[in-house]
C-alpha cells in the first residue's frame, strides 16, 4: 500500500490565472508532483525489500531517491497551499510581526526573496522558514528538492524554482515569475503554518 499520496489541488487549474496557467498548473501537479509521489513511494518499497532481504548493498541509493522525492512531493504540497485565487498584498498580525521582527519590514523580507530566488543557479526553491531555535524567521535557497536546508527550520512559504513551475508561460525571464508569484501569495497558510511551527517546535531542539 502507497505511504504517499498526491493531494489535490484546493483550486482549479485555472484559478492563479493570469500569474501561473492552468496549462502549466495541470502538467505541474499531475505529472511532476505525482512522479515525486511515485518515487517516494517506490523507494520506500526498495528499502523494506533491500531489508527482508538482508541484502543493502544499494541502500544508500534508495535513501538518496527516497530524500529526493520525498522532497519533491512535501515542497509541492506546501507550495500548493501557499498560493491562492485572490491572494497578494501583505500579511498582516502575527506573521507581520515576525517578518518585521526579522527583515526589517515587509519590503526588505520581500527584496531579499526574490534576490535568493533568482540567485538560484540551476534547479530549486526559494524558502521563507521558521528557525526553531531562533524563534526567528530565515530565507534561504534549497537545491533541487532537499539540499542546502538549514537544520531545526520549518517551511512556511515556498517558491518553486525549476523550469517547469514557469517556462510555459515566462520562458526564461525568471524575475517575472517571481514578480507575479507575489499576486497570488496565500499569507492565511503562511500565517497558519508559523503559528503552528511555534506551537509544536519553541524549544523542543536545544533545551
Amino acid at each position: 500500500m502507497a505511504v504517499y499520496t498526491l493531494p489535490e489541488l484546493p483550486y482549479d487549474y485555472a484559478a492563479l490565472e493570469p500569474h501561473i496557467s492552468g496549462r502549466i498548473m495541470e502538467l505541474h501537479h499531475d505529472r511532476h508532483h505525482a512522479a515525486y509521489v511515485t518515487g517516494a513511494n517506490g523507494a520506500l518499497e526498495a528499502l523494506a525489500a533491500a531489508r527482508a532481504g538482508g541484502d543493502l548493498a544499494a541502500i544508500n541509493l534508495w535513501e538518496k531517491n527516497l530524500a529526493f522525492n520525498l522532497g519533491g512531493h512535501t515542497n509541492h504540497s506546501v507550495f500548493w497551499t501557499n498560493l491562492a485565487p485572490g491572494g497578494g498584498g501583505e500579511p498582516e498580525g502575527e506573521l507581520a510581526e515576525a517578518i518585521k521582527d526579522s527583515f526589517g519590514s515587509f519590503a526588505a523580507f520581500q527584496a531579499h526573496f526574490t534576490a535568493t530566488a533568482l540567485g538560484i543557479q540551476g534547479s530549486g526553491w526559494a524558502v521563507l522558514a521558521y528557525d526553531s531555535i531562533s524563534g526567528g524567521l530565515v530565507v534561504f535557497q534549497l537545491f533541487d528538492q532537499q539540499a542546502n536546508v538549514p537544520v531545526g527550520t520549518i517551511p512556511l512559504f515556498m517558491v518553486d524554482m525549476w523550469e517547469h513551475a514557469f517556462y510555459l508561460d515566462y520562458l526564461n525571464v525568471k524575475a517575472d515569475y517571481v514578480k507575479a508569484i507575489w499576486n497570488i501569495a496565500n499569507w492565511e497558510d503562511v500565517a497558519r503554518r508559523l503559528a503552528d511551527a511555534v506551537a509544536h517546535t519553541q524549544g523542543l531542539i536545544l533545551r
